[in-house]
């Protein structure tokens, strides 16, 4: 249980709690923890004796463990459940003889891995479960703080009507919420126990097997599925695919982010700091350093869910191939949706908001963002398609001539006829044509209660 990526970049592309949750000895002890608590499970249900489970339990702490020798012995056994009961026996034998003779009874490699893999997703979600709220709270302040702060929406890269900047934050804020409430599904409903034995049927406890299985779910606080999932993986499937949708609404934000950072736009800014965002050669340079952060995850996490995906197709009770693969993929996908979702964080609690900007921006084209307003008050005297085309051709000549939209309408009487000069003015003033924007804003807030 690797965490698939190297030290000197795991920094940059993930988060520190995740990487704690996905160590390699905190995965070890995951896979210590489920045989201690199967070994005071069975001996709760009388199936080994009472006095084994202590010896046990004393002797899975991974620390007494070489992880190096064990990596090694898995290459040679195929997984590392192996090596490690083979390793946990002996060191039980040291204290306790006896007790030695119940490690791992009745279970099987792949219980003790993807039992230790429920254990590790579990802390993983914790983690991003706390990240997600502090950028959902970041991003909420901010709507609140920007609901009348004019900004140009665009669609196609294109300028195309004023919006409230709050509106684009809410919608942030709201899209962030969604997998909140997808990452809280998933941990009080997808998350189970593997328990099946050799193949599932539990067949080595006779008729204790379902006695110890729930004996083992409270012991891990994990919910006993109906059955074992051995080649069952769309648990873990559908937690890929959470991660996934969260580090793309991730990189959807980092790159409006990004987008608005641009020079020729500058409407609104990563925080700064010393060092931060700087480049190696150009003094004056202000990166988007946290928005490529989570585009770069944004990019690697569809490809780790693939993997995942394609790893469902497994063979009968038992596979041989795609089981393994999701051993190193998982750890990386919750790494890189971790990165993601941290430089999220980041943005959302110190964004920098350029609103005498936005409003330049909003002029640059000369009145012509607001053509659809004009066009939408002259159809109702004219119809929209006369007012449309009115308007267009309007448009064009302003463009042209780089006049201003409402002198060359104030200079038309076939627009004069129907909308006055006070009329026109108030038409071009942005935050005058916002639809129900604002109601928009009340309704995404309001949808940010956790138990919404």
């Amino acid at each position: 249980m690797s965490t698939s990526l190297s030290p000197l970049l795991a920094p940059m592309l993930s988060s520190a709690a995740m990487r704690a949750v996905c160590d390699d000895v905190a995965c070890l002890q995951n896979m210590l923890d489920f045989e201690a608590a199967l070994a005071r499970a069975e001996a709760a249900a009388g199936v080994i004796p009472a006095g084994a489970a202590e010896p046990i339990a004393k002797a899975c702490k991974a620390e007494l463990f070489d992880l190096a020798a064990l990596a090694q012995a898995a290459t040679r056994s195929g997984n590392l459940a192996i090596p490690l009961v083979k390793a946990l026996t002996a060191d039980v034998a040291k204290a306790d003889v006896e007790a030695a003779r119940y490690v791992h009874w009745g279970a099987t490699s792949q219980d003790v891995i993807d039992t230790a893999g429920m254990l590790t997703l579990r802390a993983g979600i914790d983690a991003l479960l706390a990240d997600i709220g502090r950028a959902i709270a970041g991003f909420a302040a901010l709507a609140r703080r920007h609901r009348n702060t004019a900004v140009v929406a665009r669609t196609w890269l294109q300028h195309a009507l004023p919006m409230p900047f709050g509106l684009k934050l809410a919608e942030y804020a709201a899209a962030l919420h969604r997998s909140r409430l997808r990452l809280q599904r998933l941990r009080h409903e997808t998350l189970a126990l593997q328990f099946g034995g050799a193949a599932g049927t539990l067949a080595a406890l006779g008729d204790n097997g379902l006695l110890v299985a729930e004996r083992l779910a409270r012991e891990l606080e994990l919910p006993l599925p109906d059955a074992p999932w051995h080649t069952h993986r769309d648990r873990v499937a559908e937690a890929a695919s959470v991660f996934a949708i969260l580090a793309g609404t991730c990189g959807k934000i980092a790159r409006d982010v990004q987008l608005m950072m641009q020079t020729d736009v500058a409407e609104a800014f990563e925080p700064s700091g010393e060092g931060r965002g700087g480049s190696s050669t150009m003094p004056h340079k202000r990166n988007p350093v946290a928005a490529a952060t989570a585009l770069a995850a944004a990019i690697m996490a569809p490809n780790l869910a693939a993997t995942i995906f394609a790893a469902q197709v497994g063979d009968h009770e038992r596979s041989a191939g795609p089981w393994h693969a999701e051993w190193p993929t998982l750890p990386g996908l919750l790494l890189v949706t971790s990165g993601a979702l941290a430089a999220i964080v980041d943005i959302a609690e110190g964004l920098e908001v350029d609103a005498a900007r936005m409003r330049v921006n909003l002029d640059a084209t000369h009145g012509l963002i607001m053509a659809e307003a004009v066009a939408m008050a002259l159809a109702e005297k004219i119809g929209k398609s006369e007012a449309h085309h009115l308007v267009e051709a309007a448009s064009k000549k302003a463009a042209a001539g780089k006049e201003y939209l409402r002198d060359v309408l104030a200079g038309d009487t076939r627009v004069t006829a129907h909308l006055s000069t006070e009329r026109l003015t108030k038409l071009f003033e942005p935050m005058a044509y916002q639809g129900v924007s604002q109601a928009l804003i009340d309704r995404l807030l309001a949808s940010l209660d956790e138990n919404s």
